[in-house]
């Protein structure tokens, strides 16, 4: 089961990999790793709390709260916001095929994917 999600999640950042394409923004090549990377700053919340932590990065990493973007920019013509939340979007699915799931508030490693490598098991 866990290898059907994970290509679940894989043809998902396909997905918004391909619709980050055809967005009518465009950057020099050089600049798509760092925004595909950047909702991974909303890990700097664990510098506050684990509680902290763990809210910012499910903020940055929940699909429903990209989608929602996403739609608010579709239906708005804001193709910024549109951006962004496929942007989310993607790098959500990506950190899921990764691995990394949503966190609990006890620590970086518990996630809804299971305990990440080296924590509970």
């Amino acid at each position: 089961m866990k290898q059907v999600l994970q290509l679940e999640e894989i043809a998902q950042t396909i997905l918004g990999i391909a619709a980050l394409y055809y967005q009518p923004l465009h950057f020099s090549r050089w600049l798509w790793p760092v925004l595909f990377l950047s909702p991974d700053i909303s890990m700097l919340g664990y510098a506050i709390n684990t509680k902290a932590g763990a809210f910012t990065y499910n903020l940055f990493h929940h699909k429903a709260v990209a989608i929602v973007i996403a739609g608010i920019g579709f239906f708005t013509g804001q193709a910024v916001l549109q951006f962004l939340g496929i942007l989310l979007f993607a790098h959500s699915a990506f950190d899921r095929m990764m691995g990394y799931g949503l966190k609990y508030e006890d620590g970086f490693k518990h996630t809804h994917l299971g305990w990440l490598k080296g924590g509970k098991e």
